[in-house]
């Protein structure tokens, strides 16, 4: 049976370049115990697959995989998922995911200039992240994954504005499967949590994550998504 992959690319810059590439996948298509077999073979840092919602419900479920484990949250899929179901016409208010229930928002203007997808979670249902505040973005550009430990997840982080709360980063999740992640909202959100305070973050290559921090424990996790089109994996 052939399986329609929507690939997105997540948390891109103003002009759409960068992003992290995602998997979206109708749960539907694939079998609970095949779904782990096709995000490896996919091999995306994460692949989603949502079981559409019922004709007039607002709210949906997904589970996320990375090429070599299933995550109760993570902060890319689900932005991207949000965008996802709106623009097949689906749009939902909440996305149930093993770690909780998100809260989604459409064209949501907070502290920037232009409407974004925006997902709402609670910073504790992300990883576990050892966060390594470097010197500066110089150090920063000059680690490699190899230069930390493979048994955790490690977000690297510099100022680039502290008082403008804008920061550079990196993430190496050996792990997980995923050397370096090109952007990743669930760190976004530890981080954003650690420093209490909002975040605009460029990631990777060039990504874009807007975060906004909540004293209760919340955590708005904002940012672009464009579709690269459908990829057909047999």
């Amino acid at each position: 049976m052939t399986i329609d992959v929507t690939v997105l690319r997540v948390f891109t810059d103003a002009d759409g370049r960068f992003g992290n590439p995602l998997g979206v996948i109708d749960a539907a298509t694939v079998t609970a115990d095949d779904r782990q077999r096709v995000a490896t073979e996919l091999g995306y840092s994460e692949t989603i697959f949502i079981d559409l919602p019922n004709d007039g419900s607002t709210t949906a479920r997904a589970r996320i995989f990375t090429p070599a484990t299933e995550l109760p949250f993570a902060g890319h899929p689900t932005v991207g998922a949000a965008w996802w179901l709106n623009d097949r016409g689906t749009p939902v208010h909440t996305l149930q995911v093993p770690g909780g229930l998100l809260q989604i928002s459409y064209d949501v203007q907070i502290s920037y200039d232009e409407a974004l997808t925006v997902v709402r979670a609670r910073a504790e249902w992300s990883p576990e992240f050892a966060l390594h505040e470097l010197a500066s973005v110089d150090e920063l550009l000059a680690t490699e994954p190899a230069d930390y430990p493979d048994d955790i997840e490690h977000y690297l982080w510099a100022w680039l504005d502290r008082n403008g709360g804008h920061i550079r980063s990196r993430m190496f999740a050996t792990d997980l499967g995923v050397p370096e992640d090109e952007a990743t909202g669930s760190a976004a959100a530890r981080l954003t949590d650690f420093l209490s305070r909002d975040l605009t973050i460029t990631q990777g290559k060039g990504s874009q994550i807007y975060t906004t921090w909540n004293s209760e424990g919340w955590v708005l996790i904002a940012g672009r998504v464009v579709s690269d089109g459908v990829r057909q994996l047999n």
